[in-house]
């Protein structure tokens, strides 16, 4: 039986990615895509004929749970790491429509924002991480599942872990860091970090990092997401991994990373690059309050590594920001 995917966020960078890479690599299966409307579903439906598309917002339960329903993989990646009523219809429809014998399996999209609950609890702002602020996906996973209510996304966390109370679901979070890299989406194909840099070093003649600028966080590309969750749907089909609660279920929780990068260092390294290119007079890099970039989140991504053998090949986030830099000035009419 080809297996039934039903996938939010397809007009999004990180859905978009996804479903060009799942696609790629599966065109057999069948997709079933929640596209807000049909203006947005345009260019989903010219780059995907085959798919299905679903028209409704992400608070239109029924449509929501009728879909998890009748799917065998939920893929959810559309504002999935903070929005409720979608993950409590995805829950809803998956125990609804799967048994313990055919378990409903759900692919869910979070993000290592999360881990930036101490220092955002405490306001220390600009300073480098502490040594317990670093968070090992297989040792750490009690303080993991643990994280404080206040924690960034940790309210819809806690839905999906508890979808696994359940015997009809499986679920299976992961948590990338700062993505780079363009998307292969049919819409948005920019991230959000990156780009938000480079855009006001374009703008403003430098680059800017939140004071003193010592905090850290883990990178990788898009690329490398989108083949994990290639590997996290293959794995949801593969009775030798999909029983293994280290793979799915409420211990089923992924970093992923592919290096570490201290803020103030990219700030230095865009300054180079657009001063490279021609873009600004010199490379200057500047202190400026810059909450969005203020924080730490730092992981290692053991449990994609072990249990489903990922391997991140994309290209590193300094040899990204050339080409980042190139898009960012035409986006902007500055190339």
């Amino acid at each position: 039986m080809v297996p039934k995917i039903f996938l939010t966020g397809a007009t999004g960078y990180i859905g978009g990615d996804i479903l060009y890479q799942l696609n790629k690599v599966h065109p057999d299966y069948e997709y079933t895509l929640l596209v807000r409307n049909e203006e947005r579903g345009k260019p989903v439906a010219a780059a995907y004929p085959k798919a299905r598309i679903v028209y409704g917002t992400l608070d239109d339960a029924e449509v929501i749970e009728k879909e998890a329903a009748a799917a065998d993989i939920v893929v959810h990646t559309a504002d999935s790491a903070d929005n409720v009523p979608s993950a409590k219809a995805i829950a809803k429809g998956l125990a609804a429509g799967h048994t313990a014998e055919k378990p409903g399996y759900w692919i869910h999209l979070c993000g290592t924002g999360i881990l930036t609950w101490y220092d955002s609890t405490n306001k220390r702002y600009g300073q480098a991480p502490l040594p317990e602020q670093k968070y090992h996906d297989i040792d750490d996973i009690d303080r993991i599942l643990s994280f404080p209510d206040a924690a960034l996304h940790r309210n819809v966390d806690k839905i999906v872990l508890a979808a696994n109370d359940s015997p009809a679901i499986k679920t299976l979070i992961v948590g990338p860091p700062t993505i780079y890299g363009q998307g292969r989406g049919p819409l948005n194909q920019r991230s959000i970090q990156m780009p938000m840099l480079i855009e006001y070093t374009l703008k403003n003649g430098y680059a800017p990092y939140h004071p003193p600028g010592l905090t850290e966080w883990n990178n990788l590309h898009i690329y490398d997401v989108s083949d994990f969750f290639v590997q996290a749907v293959e794995a949801a089909q593969d009775p030798s991994k999909n029983s293994n609660p280290e793979i799915f279920g409420p211990k089923a929780y992924y970093f992923l990373e592919n290096g570490v990068h201290k803020w103030s260092d990219v700030a230095k390294w865009v300054a180079d690059e657009a001063a490279k290119q021609g873009f600004i007079p010199e490379p200057i890099a500047k202190e400026v309050d810059l909450p969005f970039f203020a924080t730490n989140s730092k992981a290692v991504a053991a449990r994609a590594k072990k249990y489903l053998g990922w391997t991140p090949k994309g290209p590193t986030l300094k040899d990204d920001i050339a080409p980042g830099m190139t898009l960012e000035a035409k986006r902007l009419g500055k190339a």
